[in-house]
C-alpha cells in the first residue's frame, strides 16, 4: 500500500503533468497544507491537509493526510460517499469530498477526482436570461424586394437580422416609399440563420425565418398615422411603442 507522501507526490507531479499547475503553501502554522489552483479562474480545485482523526470521524488521535476535491455532481458526490476512504468535505463542506491518502482510493481514482475538481473550478458559462417577445418595427425596401410577391408564393420567408430580435418575437415589417405604410405581421420563427449576400446597396451576413401572421391594408397604418404614435420614421429595427402596439393588435382579426 503507498503512503500518503509518496501519493501526495504522485498527485503533485499529476497535475504539473497535466494542468501545469504546482502547490502552493499558503500558511505557515500548517507546513504540509497545498493547494492547486486553477491558472485562469484563481479558484482551488484541490487541497491538501493532515488534519486529526478524530475530527473526521475516524478511530484514533494520530494525523491522517487527506485530499480535498470539489465535485459538482451530486449523484456522483453520493456513490463517492459510500466507498470506502470518501467523506463529507473537511472544513470546507457543500459540494467538497475528502477523500484518505492512506491507500484506501487508488490512486488511478484520485486522479478521477482531481479532474473532475479541475472542472467544477472552471468559469462557469453565463446564460441569458429568457426575456418576454418583443415586438418590432423593421423597414422594408420595395426596390430590393417585392413582399406581396413573396409572401403570394409561401408565408414564411427569410428576412435580414438586424438588433437583438429573437425566436417569438413579432417583427411588423414597415414598406417604405412609395407605400410608406405597416403592411405585414410575421413572426420569428428562427434566427441567426447564416447567409452570404452581398451587392453594391446590401450585405446580409445572418437572416431570420419570418412567418406571415396577417395584412394590413396599406391605408390603415401609414406614415401620417404612425406619427401620432411619436414613430417619425423607420429606418432601421425598433421596438413598437406600446400605444401603437394596442392599435395594431385591434386590427387582428
Amino acid at each position: 500500500m503507498e503512503t500518503a507522501l509518496s501519493l501526495r507526490e504522485r498527485l503533485f507531479a499529476f497535475a504539473k503533468d497535466r494542468y501545469g499547475t504546482e502547490p502552493e503553501y499558503l500558511w505557515s502554522r500548517y507546513p504540509r497544507y497545498a493547494v492547486l489552483r486553477r491558472p485562469d479562474t484563481k479558484k482551488w480545485y484541490a487541497l491538501f491537509m493532515d488534519v486529526p482523526r478524530d475530527r473526521l470521524g475516524l478511530a484514533g488521535t494520530d494525523r491522517a493526510d487527506v485530499l480535498d476535491v470539489k465535485i459538482d455532481d451530486a449523484f456522483y458526490r453520493d456513490d463517492l460517499f459510500r466507498r470506502p476512504g470518501h467523506l463529507p468535505g473537511y472544513h470546507m463542506g457543500g459540494a467538497w469530498v475528502t477523500a484518505l491518502l492512506d491507500g484506501t482510493v487508488p490512486f488511478e481514482e484520485l486522479c478521477g477526482l482531481v479532474d473532475a475538481s479541475w472542472r467544477a473550478a472552471a468559469e462557469k458559462k453565463k446564460t441569458a436570461r429568457p426575456r418576454p417577445p418583443k415586438e418590432w418595427l423593421c423597414p422594408a425596401n420595395p426596390s430590393y424586394f417585392d413582399l406581396e410577391a413573396a409572401f403570394a408564393a409561401s408565408d414564411t420567408l427569410l428576412w435580414k437580422q438586424t438588433a437583438s430580435i429573437r425566436p417569438g418575437d413579432t417583427v411588423y415589417l414597415y414598406v417604405g416609399a412609395p407605400v410608406s405604410a405597416v403592411r405585414y405581421a410575421c413572426r420569428v420563427m428562427e434566427t441567426d440563420i447564416p447567409y452570404d449576400y452581398e451587392d453594391a446597396r446590401l450585405t446580409i451576413r445572418r437572416v431570420m425565418k419570418l412567418r406571415l401572421l396577417r395584412r394590413y391594408g396599406p391605408d390603415r397604418f401609414p406614415l401620417s398615422r404612425l406619427k401620432d404614435f411619436g414613430v417619425f420614421a423607420v429606418r432601421g429595427a425598433r421596438t413598437v411603442p406600446t400605444r401603437l402596439a394596442a392599435a395594431l393588435h385591434q386590427d387582428e382579426p
